[in-house]
């Protein structure tokens, strides 16, 4: 019977060795699609002045998309990521797009020679 327990998880080790190669090359892919959503990103933020919410969202989801393979390249999880489970959801910008409050002008430093003042 422990033959038998170990030839499983010799098994079940060889199954996510190849599990774990197919999503190297998908983590290769999603690193491109990334590099071109960045860009894209940087060009509308360019010449609209905002970046586009579409782009976001999908930057965020498959930036989560490419955690989850590392997580389950290294062991830290038993889930496989998509197409075998749910493709991860956006999650809200945590980007403020308003105006920048201006920087406080130091304060003038005491003169040390002059008491307190009242």
């Amino acid at each position: 019977m422990n033959q038998s327990n170990q030839a499983t998880d010799r098994e079940s080790l060889i199954l996510r060795a190849v599990w774990m190669l197919i999503f190297f090359f998908v983590w290769q892919l999603a690193e491109l699609v990334l590099l071109v959503v960045v860009v894209l990103q940087l060009v509308m933020r360019l010449v609209k002045g905002y970046p586009d919410s579409g782009l976001q969202a999908f930057g965020d989801s498959l930036s989560q998309y490419v955690a989850q393979i590392g997580r389950f390249a290294t062991f830290n999880t038993e889930r496989k990521p998509w197409p075998l489970s749910d493709w991860p959801n956006p999650r809200p910008a945590d980007v403020e797009l308003t105006n920048p409050v201006p920087p406080v002008p130091p304060a003038e430093p005491k003169d040390s020679q002059q008491g307190p003042t009242p």
